[in-house]
């Protein structure tokens, strides 16, 4: 296929240059003007969209979606794929969709899961929302960049389980987190807490495959510092699309909302941003109940 590609950042990247290694001819721009292995760069966001049978946007935030969508819908192909991989707000991922349909595209929101490490080795998860059309014309793309892609219903419904799985994630990692804390005042060693809550109730990701705790488990950020395989201020984005899409369906979601309000502390006061999220873990251990 042709593919075009908005959005060469550290997630982008790699998912464009397995697509070209694949051999797909890619097409990409980036505000940035990076250079990505395989991949043609070009001049502007209509030239990555031109003639395109697929175009895949990686961006930050919904209005930067809007904003790229109005540049590209009107010089696409009849019968494209507009696939939106970013994380954004329901409401303008269905707002493209709307859009791309009316323009005679077909449309899908594919939203991902597995961080830096799955976007560079192909094994991201996408939660995907379209039509069965469009879902079936990226599946083979899909395949490239990930190990499992899952079709999740219509325009939206990929951003919804996004936002849904990391206020799940968000809340587990506290969780973790300060029971881990709790551990280390109580005198349990931080490998025998692992043995114990990993084999029972207290299994989750966030203990088993991410765990927190440096030296305990399998590798992760823990084990470098706390630098980011994803970032705290990207979970906060993530919470707070949360809260605003619960709001908008009036759902009472009181742990999103608290663990939103923490993950705010921590970036915006206590320089948690550009540390691992998991790094939640320090500063509940350097903390007294008061």
């Amino acid at each position: 296929m042709k593919i075009g590609f908005i959005g060469l950042g550290n997630m982008g990247a790699p998912m464009a240059a397995n697509l070209a290694k694949a051999g797909h001819e890619v097409l990409g721009f980036d505000v940035l003007a990076v250079k990505v292995e395989g991949v043609t760069a070009v001049a502007n966001e209509a030239n990555a969209a031109t003639g395109a049978d697929v175009l895949i946007t990686m961006l930050p935030n919904g209005d930067i979606l809007r904003d790229v969508a109005a540049k590209v819908i009107p010089v696409m192909s009849a019968g494209a794929v507009f696939m939106d991989c970013s994380t954004v707000d329901v409401d303008s991922a269905r707002a493209v969709a709307k859009q791309s349909i009316e323009a005679g595209l077909l449309a899908i929101d594919a939203p991902v899961s597995g961080g830096i490490g799955g976007a560079i080795n192909g094994t991201l998860t996408f939660m995907a929302g379209g039509s069965n059309a469009a879902f079936a014309k990226v599946q083979p793309l899909l395949d490239i960049m990930g190990q499992k892609a899952v079709h999740c219903g219509d325009s939206g419904a990929g951003q919804a389980a996004k936002i849904c799985n990391n206020m799940i994630l968000g809340i587990t990692m506290i969780g973790t987190c300060e029971a881990f804390a709790l551990a280390d005042k109580l005198g349990l060693d931080r490998q025998k807490m692992f043995d114990v809550v990993s084999t029972s109730s207290g299994y989750s990701w966030s203990m088993n495959a991410y765990c927190p705790a440096p030296g305990v488990g399998p590798q992760s950020p823990a084990d470098n510092d706390y630098q980011p395989g994803f970032a705290a201020e990207l979970m906060l984005k993530d919470l707070r699309l949360s809260q605003q899409a619960a709001e908008g369906v009036n759902a009472d979601t009181p742990m999103g909302f608290a663990a939103m309000a923490l993950y705010e502390t921590f970036v915006e006061q206590e320089g948690g941003k550009g540390r691992d999220f998991s790094a939640m873990l320090p500063r509940f251990a350097e903390r007294s109940r008061r």
